[in-house]
Parts: C-alpha cells; sequence; structure tokens
C-alpha cells in the first residue's frame, strides 16, 4: 500500500511538470508574435535560472519577420495588461529589478510611458527588491493616457559587483536591433502586483510592424 502511494505521488509529480504553460500566438503582414508566459517562481526559476521577487511576470517573446522582410526590435513598444484589475506594465530594464541603484518613479501630469495607480503616491524601492508605492501599495503599474509616471536609475557605486540575477536578466533579454530579417527571441519583464490568472493577461505590441494584440492559453 505504501509502495503504491508513492507511486501515486511520483505520477501526479511529473504530471504536474509537464503541465503546458500559458502560452499564444499572432500575426500580420510584417511580422509574427509568439510568447509563453512564466507567472510562478518555480517557471521563471527554470527559464531564467534565477528568482523573482513576487510581481514579475516574465514573458518570453519570439518575434519573425516574414521572408526578406526588415523588422526593427523594441523593447518598450510591447505592453502587459491584465482584465483583472486593468493594471498595465511597460517592460522593465534589468537594473530596475536587480541593479545596484534605486528606482524612484513621480507622478507628473501629460501622456507618456510610466507607472501609475490609483494611489497618487510615488512608487519607490531598491533594485533588487520590487517597486513600491509611498503610502502602501496598490492600483495599477503601467502605462496611462491622463497621468503617467516618470523613473529614474540612481547607479551604485562603480566599483559594485554586477550580482548573477543582473547578468541572467541582461543575458536572456529581448534584445533590441535596428533592422534584423532573422527571427528574434528573448524575454520581457512586467510588474503586475497580485496573482493573475493566464486568461486575464493580454500582450499588446504597437511597432513598426503595426499593431498586435496576444491572448494566453493554457
Amino acid at each position: 500500500m505504501r509502495f503504491a502511494t508513492v507511486v501515486c505521488l511520483c505520477l501526479f509529480a511529473m504530471a504536474a511538470e509537464k503541465k503546458p504553460l500559458p502560452a499564444g500566438q499572432t500575426s500580420n503582414d510584417n511580422v509574427e508574435l509568439k510568447a509563453v508566459a512564466y507567472l510562478d517562481k518555480e517557471s521563471i526559476r527554470q527559464v531564467l535560472g534565477a528568482e523573482l521577487e513576487a510581481g514579475i511576470i516574465v514573458i518570453e517573446v519570439r518575434l519573425k519577420p516574414p521572408a526578406e522582410q526588415k523588422l526593427v526590435i523594441v523593447r518598450d513598444d510591447f505592453m502587459l495588461r491584465s482584465d483583472k484589475d486593468g493594471q498595465k506594465s511597460q517592460p522593465f530594464l534589468p537594473s530596475q529589478i536587480a541593479g545596484s541603484g534605486f528606482l524612484m518613479v513621480t507622478s507628473k501630469g501629460g501622456g507618456g510611458a510610466g507607472i501609475m495607480g490609483e494611489n497618487p503616491g510615488p512608487v519607490w524601492g531598491g533594485i533588487g527588491g520590487r517597486p513600491r508605492r509611498m503610502g502602501g501599495d496598490g492600483g495599477a503599474l503601467g502605462n496611462a493616457s491622463e497621468s503617467s509616471a516618470q523613473a529614474t536609475v540612481a547607479e551604485g557605486a562603480k566599483d559594485s559587483k554586477e550580482t548573477p540575477l543582473l547578468a541572467a536578466l541582461k543575458e536572456k533579454i529581448l534584445p533590441e536591433k535596428e533592422t534584423t530579417t532573422e527571427p528574434v527571441s528573448g524575454l520581457l519583464y512586467f510588474l503586475l502586483e497580485g496573482k493573475h490568472k493566464p486568461k486575464d493577461l493580454e500582450l499588446l505590441y504597437r511597432g513598426a510592424a503595426g499593431k498586435l494584440s496576444l491572448r494566453f492559453r493554457q
């Protein structure tokens, strides 16, 4: 009986490991976009080789231009949003997640990229820990049309050593390219507070290749 129980547990664990990751794909005449979402610490550790704090969602993207066509790769052309609470986030740089400086986000009027939420206080935080909003976390973090935020990174001492996490984030991030005729793959790092189901997430692309919306299925 004990042996049978152990066998069942092992089979259950193997089945859990083979559970497909949330993925999706879409395309237009100028580019094909495929993406895989890593939402939990274990899957992030497997793809990145390091752990990240809660709130960071890793999206692996693959962009493929049509035959003999050129494609411009810009990370800020992407945005991740959640139907759950309307949060939005543009990709974070590795130095904003695991650098030696700190991240400060201050509110300002007008459109543009940034981090904002219902809580009007500025976001701040040590880089190596997730950004937090003064006065308590809350609200959506991402881009906004009516109000936005401006992020600045203060670099640490020049002689500070690069951490293994920062090195991994830099190595696997989606590379930016002025022009390419070959498929390009890499990771994007987004900040969404709380837990989000794959069906709630939408990856938006707004770039030189047009506009795309990608949904994740598991």
